[in-house]
């Protein structure tokens, strides 16, 4: 295993994620950032739990691409048009089914949630860019 999850005492109580990463490894991955679109371009889902689902499971397949897969993530971060607390649900709703089908792990890597005025398309509610380390 090239990426170790771990919670120290101290920090911001919570299960969703882990606040840090440590890894070894060869290669680094910078995954530019991945949205809720099929290979077309055309947009998969109008809300935000699908929107991030299909932008990890897009995510697992640029990891994969490069050689290596979701257990090699280091990093998330995930870009929210028009960012409030109250998105904080469906994101997470979004995570938990990227966990359950596409094995990311939980608890998560560490993540930063970053609200924006818009992406790409307007049809777009989020972008999730990876870092992940390659044996």
């Amino acid at each position: 295993m090239t990426v170790h999850l771990s919670h120290p005492e101290g920090l911001l109580e919570q299960e969703e994620y882990s606040p840090v990463a440590s890894a070894i490894g060869t290669r680094l991955v910078l995954l530019a950032g991945q949205a809720s679109v099929r290979r077309s371009g055309e947009v998969t889902s109008t809300d935000l739990a699908g929107q991030v689902h299909t932008a990890l499971q897009n995510v697992a397949v640029g990891v994969a691409g490069a050689g290596g897969s979701v257990a090699d993530v280091a990093r998330l971060t995930i870009y929210v048009v028009g960012w409030t607390q109250e998105m904080a649900e469906p994101l997470f709703d979004g995570l938990a089914r990227a966990q359950a089908s596409d094995g990311f792990a939980t608890p998560l890597p560490p993540i930063t949630v970053i609200g924006v005025q818009a992406l790409w398309t307007p049809e777009l509610l989020v972008e999730i860019e990876a870092t992940a380390v390659l044996p």
